[in-house]
């Protein structure tokens, strides 16, 4: 027999349901437009918190605790605990850019391109150009560049001048003499830069992290099962799965800042 406070609460919460449809001042429905936002916003923050919690996890728990692992111990661990944590990492972060790029394209965009006399897929098209070269040079970087230091500053300057090339190209004033708005809108502007660098991390995921570690456990569970030796060419890939994952953790933190300044009262790049 459930306490009565608990038997009460479905009461209480049908009552006030019903009173609020009934006068319509306490539940509004929303419409399909909106609910298709709400789903979206959710999504999008609920696979954004399973793919930057593990991004978190692995950079600030994992390594060290791997480190402190022998060969052994790696063999058992490696084998059942980063499929799983990989699996939920990589398709986190796909599900988090694709929700966020279509709420970005159908409502923020979209609306922000008609008020300034734009074209939509043209902005689309300069944003996801923008950045997919500046991960293809990012990719490069990550090939060539052991050191870490080396490499954090090469990235640094290149999302400042990926960041730059976005304001330059989007933020624009609008030529067009039906326009309402002169440029894009502060969180326009602010997510073209907090969602390129979303995409990065997200091309870093699939592009570096992932292949690299699936070749590394596959390699770790044969050695761990037949004794077959782990090829030397295992550390190379370690290294730039490691490179480009603390990379995502340290491009997470702008990321997050612009994301968050899009929905400001502070306008930081347009009125």
């Amino acid at each position: 027999m459930l306490p009565v406070g608990l038997t009460g609460f479905p009461t209480l919460l049908a009552l006030l349901a019903q009173a609020g449809v009934a006068d319509g001042s306490l539940i509004h429905p929303p419409d399909m437009t909106s609910l298709a936002k709400i789903l979206l916003r959710w999504l999008h923050f609920l696979a954004g918190i399973t793919w930057i919690g593990l991004l978190y996890f692995f950079n600030l728990v994992n390594v060290n605790f791997m480190k402190a692992l022998d060969a052994q111990t790696k063999g058992k661990v490696i084998p059942e605990l980063m499929p799983r944590a990989l699996w939920w990492f990589r398709w986190g972060a796909l599900v988090t850019v694709l929700a966020g790029f279509t709420y970005y394209a159908m409502y923020i965009v979209a609306a922000d391109a008609k008020n300034a006399g734009l074209n939509t897929w043209g902005i689309l098209g300069w944003f996801l150009l923008v950045w997919l070269v500046a991960f293809g040079i990012e990719y490069l970087m990550i090939q060539r560049v052991n050191k870490g230091s080396v490499l954090a500053l090469l990235i640094g300057l290149l999302v400042i001048i990926g960041a730059w090339v976005i304001l330059w190209l989007l933020g624009a004033p609008s030529e067009s003499p039906d326009r309402v708005a002169d440029t894009l809108s502060n969180k326009s502007l602010s997510i073209g830069i907090g969602g390129g660098l979303g995409i990065i991390m997200l091309l870093n995921v699939w592009g570096i992290i992932w292949p690299a570690q699936k070749r590394i456990i596959a390699w770790t569970k044969e050695n761990a099962e037949q004794g077959t030796a782990i090829p030397a060419e295992s550390a190379k890939l370690g290294r730039q799965a490691f490179l480009a994952s603390r990379a995502n953790t340290w491009l997470s933190l702008p990321m997050l800042f612009f994301m968050a300044a899009s929905h400001g009262d502070y306008i930081w790049f347009a009125r």
